[in-house]
């Protein structure tokens, strides 16, 4: 006779078995007898109409948490529409609500520079993302939200019911944002395309209404690389793309499908001609190929399917659809948000016309001024230009040694302040040029237009143990030198007459950057509320939520890190350079082709960030007597009588900060700790001609310009 024991053991092994669903032809006649069409019930468990068509004819199973749901509502049905005319039972008492899955994540940050194609042109925009639930068979960590900081979800558009993208495994399964997993039959590149086209509900709708909607995204992981008949690694590492040849290539190209330019590579674009209004165009995002770059994305290749789809989702819902590095990303935000084209009435004819956008870039590349550009660009190269360059770049600087004074040295503390996303807080209702420049000789100088101007500002001294604000090694210009317009300007709001020698300036101007500026920040505020740094908070709380953020939700601040990569990639793109050994001067490159080179709006961002750290240096060291002892793009160290910068930052006796000098909070712009090491430390490297802002984080940490 069986023991309790062994009884109990079996009872449990059959409480441990998945679901038992009814057969296929059983699932169809439950849902018929309610009267709900399959489209529907693929909208109620987040699924597609076709999954839902598979379960039904024995094509494909459910899988968790899908599968619990499913035999929820097949048990209810059952219930309520027995076979063969059984009388109806009384309907099961609802079980209990399973708590919902705490929100994970898990980790993105800085910068990578793949090109940006140009052939279909395909513009990004986000859609829905919130902490998706993790299928049952993933292992979940835990990350919450602040308590009443919970996320507005943003309405799905009804033309993409998945959200923007999806992370496709091995064994079939699609995982989107908001906890979907759809089946994904495909076993081919062209297979997954077409399915992505027809079948997943996956894309994102404009930014803008003179856009074009997002394309789908389908980022493949090692697994699934490997099912489609992918390498698990590209041998091509300088060219990043397989070989023509290869038989993935050869299955799209004779499907009649296109590559762009940059061939199939980790971020492969796969089109055909769009057919009316509707695109045909699959972004896909190869994992063992390195697609999502560690510097900008740190441990997100290596999460589990489900968590990259979350990580991507929240991006692409506060950002944009990746489709490239962060840099790619930056740059294509600028344009989503200020397509440059929109349709106008042709008055002669009557009919609708691609006409230029107001406030935005044109559709054809522009040669810079001679001054704008560098020494091998065709246009600048062939003429032979001598007249110099303008050097508008942030900060390098550490004061001189022998400045320091003996109180300064006898200080225990050098303490490090950070800027938050100061390119950002520089692009906030930046006028940049949108025209053609023009050339003019002995112009007189007007802050409001935005150009390049030769001027001589030898003659302006400053405290020297203060950077100079017109070079970014901070010395002292030594003659005549090219300037962007806030440079100018800024020599002229410290009393200093100003008289440029030539210019070259813009006629049509306007806020290019304002849309990208304002996403972005609500962006970055946004995600860093996620991690518990609020505008409410205190000097004293910020400090204490911004030591522990990261450690709060990793995921989130690997969010946070790939916005602040955007930020600095989308304007380092503005003046790509020339790329590969074989690049001969003179030849273009396929960077400066884009209507979006634009090297002179990059000068105008960098003089205005580095002009506002003058400016609050300045401030400082007249509200407290302090002069810094070095600065690197926007990280500065002061030295300091305790390790808390609470204890030199200037305050007014009602406690709140004092306007003008660094203040500490969580809005680009503001001032967040950076590190703190010893007086002793930062002297050392100092007479090394070492810079302590690129090491006092710690760790050898070296600062991303921008950041």
């Amino acid at each position: 006779m069986a023991t309790e024991e062994e009884l109990f053991a079996s009872v449990d092994a059959l409480l441990e078995e998945d679901p038992q669903l009814p057969p296929p032809a059983e699932r169809a006649r439950l849902r018929e007898a309610a009267g709900i069409t399959q489209a529907r019930l693929a909208v109620a468990l987040k699924t597609s109409t076709q999954t839902v068509k598979n379960w039904e004819n024995g094509r494909s199973e459910p899988k968790p948490p899908r599968l619990e749901a499913y035999q929820r509502l097949l048990n209810g049905w059952a219930a309520k529409y027995p076979a063969h005319g059984a009388p109806a039972a009384p309907a099961p008492a609802a079980a209990p609500r399973p708590e919902p899955v705490p929100e994970t994540f898990t980790g993105p940050a800085a910068p990578e520079t793949p090109e940006v194609e140009t052939d279909p042109a395909p513009v990004q925009a986000p859609a829905v993302a919130a902490a998706p639930e993790r299928p049952a068979a993933r292992p979940a960590t835990s990350s919450r939200r602040p308590a009443g900081k919970k996320a507005a979800k943003p309405a799905v558009d009804p033309r993409f019911p998945h959200g923007p993208l999806a992370v496709l495994d091995g064994d079939g399964s699609a995982y989107g944002v908001d906890g979907l997993v759809l089946d994904c039959p495909a076993r081919t590149v062209v297979e997954l395309v077409e399915w992505t086209l027809r079948e997943s509900g996956l894309g994102a709708p404009k930014l803008n209404r003179h856009g074009k909607d997002a394309d789908p995204l389908i980022v493949i992981t090692a697994a699934a690389a490997v099912k489609l008949g992918l390498p698990e690694r590209l041998e091509d590492r300088r060219g990043l793309r397989l070989e023509e040849d290869h038989p993935v290539v050869k299955q799209v190209l004779k499907a009649r499908w296109q590559l762009t330019k940059r061939g199939f590579g980790p971020w492969a674009r796969v089109y055909r001609k769009a057919q009316g209004r509707d695109r045909q165009c699959v972004q896909l995002a190869i994992l063992p190929w390195d697609a999502l770059d560690s510097r900008a994305w740190p441990g997100v290749a290596e999460m589990e399917p489900a968590d990259v789809a979350r990580v991507l989702g929240v991006y692409a819902q506060r950002v944009i659809t990746p489709r490239g590095s962060t840099a790619v990303s930056g740059l294509e935000l600028m344009t989503a948000l200020r397509p440059p084209t929109r349709p106008v009435r042709d008055e002669e004819t009557g009919n609708w016309v691609s006409g230029p956008n107001p406030g935005a870039l044109g559709t054809e590349a522009m040669d810079p001024a001679p001054p704008e550009g560098q020494p091998e660009h065709p246009a600048i190269f062939h003429s032979g230009w001598k007249g110099g360059f303008l050097h508008e770049e942030a900060y390098q600087w550490v004061r001189p040694v022998d400045l320091l004074t003996d109180e300064e040295c006898q200080l225990p503390y050098a303490v490090g302040l950070d800027l938050n996303t100061a390119f950002l807080a520089a692009a906030a209702r930046l006028v940049v040029g949108l025209s053609a420049p023009d050339h003019f000789h002995a112009p007189k100088f007007n802050p409001k237009i935005p150009g390049s101007w030769l001027v001589d500002l030898s003659h302006i001294e400053l405290d020297p143990r203060l950077p100079s604000p017109f070079t970014p090694e901070g010395t002292r210009p030594t003659g005549p030198a090219w300037y962007q317009t806030h440079t100018v300007a800024y020599a002229q709001e410290l009393g200093y007459n100003v008289e440029p020698i030539e210019a070259y300036l813009r006629r049509e101007t306007g806020a290019y950057l304002d849309p990208w500026h304002d996403r972005l920040k609500t962006a970055y505020v946004d995600t860093l509320a996620d991690l518990g740094v609020t505008k409410d908070l205190d000097d004293r709380e910020f400090l204490a939520a911004m030591e522990r953020h990261k450690d709060t939700d990793p995921a989130m601040a690997a969010v946070l890190s790939a916005i602040k990569a955007t930020v600095k990639g989308g304007i380092g793109k503005l003046f790509e350079n020339p790329q590969g050994k074989d690049y001969q001067d003179g030849d273009p490159w396929p960077g400066m082709m884009r209507p979006t080179w634009r090297p002179d709006i990059r000068a105008a961002v960098i003089s205005k960030a580095r002009v506002n750290m003058h400016r609050k240096l300045s401030n400082m060291a007249k509200l407290t007597g302090l002069y810094p002892l070095a600065v690197l793009s926007d990280c500065v160290v002061y030295p300091a009588p305790s390790p808390s910068p609470l204890d030199f930052l200037p305050y007014a006796e009602s406690g709140k900060p004092i306007p003008g000098a660094f203040r500490l909070g969580p809005t680009p712009g503001l001032a967040k700790l950076e590190g703190v090491q010893s007086m002793l430390w930062a002297v050392d490297l100092m007479e090394k001609g070492l810079n302590p802002a690129r090491h006092v984080k710690g760790g050898d940490a070296v600062l991303d310009d921008g950041e």
